[in-house]
């Protein structure tokens, strides 16, 4: 409930024992994605090494998670999450 009240809401999918709530389309759309998204972040965490943690200071960690993201932009190809509807920014 804190969170909720801070503006930030946790998207899940349904399970058995939950309680069947309607969801808006924005967050059915990135449910879909999800794997999309875990996909990116997994390979940031195994290829691109973001998250190493033995960093003297955190100008050095800092500078490394900026330098992993530019590396990542700059590559020629990578996963992309198309939307589905127009209402999706």
């Amino acid at each position: 409930m804190r969170l909720y009240n801070k503006g930030i809401k946790l998207v899940t999918g349904i399970r058995k024992d939950m309680k069947n709530i309607l969801m808006n389309m924005q967050e059915k759309v990135l449910l879909r994605k999800r794997s999309i998204i875990e996909t990116v972040f997994g390979y940031l965490k195994r290829i691109k090494e973001i998250e190493h943690t033995r960093h003297r200071s955190v100008t050095n960690m800092l500078i490394h998670i900026v330098s992993t993201l530019v590396s990542y932009q700059l590559m020629d190809r990578k996963p992309s999450i198309s939307p589905v509807y127009k209402g999706l920014p």
